[in-house]
């Protein structure tokens, strides 16, 4: 038997949980609010990089030597080897390693940064962007990486010249990927 629910009568109670232990112990408003809030200044996804570059002059890159300021640098931080793989078109090659060294002479004083590293199973730009704060920079990690800069069918340049993949299904969830719907063509962006 089905019971109808109408306007004046309450929600049914939920189920019990199975897994009580997820949210035995959570945070309260506040705290939520701190916590999510602080992660939006020390992060931002491939979507949110692309476009900030997309609103800037095409083509002319993130490198504050070329004259050319979309208002932060964006910094790629993997080996020599990564870099001649693939990159972001604009990134700045600077290696970790390297970073306390050089980045006071190729990155101005004070001048936002965004790092990224290959993808979410490696924390090399975390610890580039902790180099990156300890030298006065506002940074960011930027999330997903190069990784995920490609899935998403973002142009990139390599040794041999520029590339770009359609994008992976798996993180295309444009409107038209909803549903059952074709996928959409070309770099995405998740609408979130």
């Amino acid at each position: 038997m089905t019971e109808t629910i109408t306007a004046t009568q309450p929600a049914p109670a939920p189920a019990p949980s199975r897994a009580p232990e997820l949210f035995a112990h959570v945070a309260d408003r506040d705290a939520a609010i701190a916590h999510f809030r602080g992660r939006l200044g020390f992060e931002a996804d491939v979507s949110d990089v692309a476009a900030a570059l997309a609103g800037a002059d095409p083509g002319a890159g993130s490198d504050p030597d070329a004259g050319f300021n979309p208002g932060f640098v964006l910094v790629d931080t993997r080996s020599d080897a990564s870099w001649a793989q693939g990159h972001v078109p604009g990134a700045v090659h600077l290696p970790g390693r390297r970073i306390a060294a050089e980045a006071s002479s190729r990155i101005p004083a004070g001048m936002p940064v965004v790092v990224y590293c290959w993808g979410p199973g490696c924390n090399g730009a975390t610890r580039a962007a902790l180099e990156f704060a300890m030298l006065g920079h506002p940074v960011k990690e930027m999330l997903g990486g190069f990784e995920y800069w490609v899935r998403e069918g973002f142009a990139y340049d390599t040794a041999d010249g520029p590339a770009q993949l359609a994008a992976d299904p798996l993180t295309n969830v444009a409107e038209a990927g909803l549903g059952g719907g074709a996928v959409a063509d070309g770099a995405i962006n998740c609408a979130c």
